[in-house]
């Protein structure tokens, strides 16, 4: 095997896996923002954002509390549902009106 070839195989090896990461994180995000009810102007990348977050959260509560290999799904759903709805609650919280001194 020649010296570029392995560097090649190497690059193409990383291309595949970010590929397979953002669009896992896209599809994480997607179930969770179709699991949450309400209007939701977020664009694609957020969604990816919000999916891989709430995989990483969702996989290591599940670690954590020792759940078996195919709960990574449901998971890292669940976990980016949690991020959605902490985020989109804490974005729309009321702020107090000023109090007019006269």
């Amino acid at each position: 095997m020649e010296a570029g070839t392995a560097g090649t195989m190497v690059g193409v090896g990383l291309g595949i896996f970010v590929l397979y990461v953002v669009l896992s994180g896209l599809i994480v995000g997607a179930l969770a923002r179709w699991a949450l009810p309400g209007p939701d102007p977020m664009g694609w990348l957020p969604t990816i954002g919000f999916g891989l977050a709430g995989s990483f959260l969702g996989g290591l509560l599940g670690r954590l509390i020792h759940l078996p290999g195919w709960f990574g799904l449901i998971a890292s759903v669940a976990g980016a549902a949690l991020l959605i709805w902490f985020f989109r609650r804490r974005k729309a919280a009321p702020t107090t009106p000023e109090k007019i001194i006269n």
